[in-house]
């Protein structure tokens, strides 16, 4: 929000006795001055909101050890160019990172930003290092919640720091990540799930409606049909991320082979075949593999022989996993994309 629209609203919350809105204009207010790296003024102005025994937003207490643990705060540096994803997924992003940085002509015209979005799709395929490449486009820190220092044994435990943590990114432009949402954002109708559980997720889903629209919240799940049919609608945007096809794989291994400083002649295609249909993590790390392979060559080594090396390696791999039927129903849907496709 530009300064001029948060200072009147100020005034107009003060005059009105509105505390709820005079709360949230603050807490703007606090968050710009944050994201200038105005952290003096930004730590006064929360101060003075405790006055009068006010809870408005109070910073991630740093004192206790399970709070300071439930998140992890990241400087992005995967670069959303650097990604190979759908098209409409692409165009997707390139929207919300534009009306974020736009954000103040949208509220002139009484409008907020998209700032919270679903990814779903099987593992290794980019949900997590999209989230990333989000923060860095925004330019804005990049907060990953840790599961197993926020989930507490006892009663109620679990929601207060939960609680707290959307009360940190409240006055913190950042985009906030949940990996694995289903994990507290299950379906409450679950006869299984405990009465804690349900707790969570209504608490959840109250946090994440009142979240400003300068703090993005990114959630990631393999498992989509867990999630509480509630949970679906919160989100504005709700993106796909599939397995590569062999097509989108040939790409990204000819992309690799067209960056080296030699070439290695071995087509892109032969790779592929040999290592099967695998994630994009997966062929990220055998390029990886390959570039281990010619530095410890010490120059002995070139890139076709640390390809040629590695590859038996890698098809001996896929075979367990298959033969243990890992990632077993996304392999099959890939498989069936890429038939569709020709």
């Amino acid at each position: 929000m530009a300064r001029s629209d948060l200072l009147v609203s100020l005034v107009k919350a003060g005059a009105a006795g509105n505390r709820p809105e005079l709360e949230k204009t603050v807490e703007a207010i606090i968050a710009e001055e944050r994201k200038k790296s105005h952290n003096i003024l930004a730590d006064r102005l929360q101060r003075a909101m405790k006055v009068n025994g006010s809870h408005a937003t109070p910073p991630m207490p740093i004192g206790r050890r399970a709070e300071r643990e439930a998140v992890m705060e990241l400087t992005p540096r995967r670069t959303l160019n650097e990604l190979m994803l759908p098209e409409p997924a692409l165009a997707a992003c390139r929207q919300l990172i534009e009306e974020q940085h736009r954000a103040s002509l949208l509220r002139s015209h009484g409008l907020d930003p998209r700032h919270r979005l679903l990814l779903v799709g099987p593992p290794g395929n980019g949900k997590t290092t999209l989230a990333e490449a989000i923060a860095e486009a925004i330019a804005v820190p990049f907060i990953v919640v840790r599961y197993e220092a926020m989930i507490g044994s006892f009663l109620g435990e679990t929601a207060g720091r939960l609680k707290r943590i959307f009360d940190y990114v409240r006055t913190t432009p950042c985009v906030l990540f949940f990996d694995e949402f289903d994990t507290i954002g299950k379906e409450r109708g679950d006869t299984h799930e405990t009465g804690e559980i349900k707790r969570v997720v209504s608490s959840l889903l109250m946090q994440v409606d009142i979240l400003p629209s300068y703090a993005v919240v990114v959630a990631a799940t393999n498992h989509p049909e867990l999630l509480d049919r509630a949970v679906w609608r919160r989100f504005q945007l709700r993106l796909d991320l599939p397995a590569p096809s062999q097509a989108q794989l040939k790409r990204y291994v000819q992309a690799f082979l067209d960056g080296l400083n030699e070439k290695p002649n071995i087509s892109a295609d032969r790779i592929v075949k040999a290592l099967g249909l695998v994630s994009y993590a997966e062929i990220e790390e055998f390029c990886l593999d390959i570039k281990r392979r010619h530095v410890l060559g010490m120059g002995e080594v070139s890139w076709k022989e640390a390809i040629e090396t590695l590859l038996p390696v890698w098809r001996a791999r896929g075979e367990v996993s298959a033969a243990r039927g890992v990632d077993a129903s996304w392999l099959a849907s890939a498989a069936s994309d890429e038939t569709a496709n020709g």
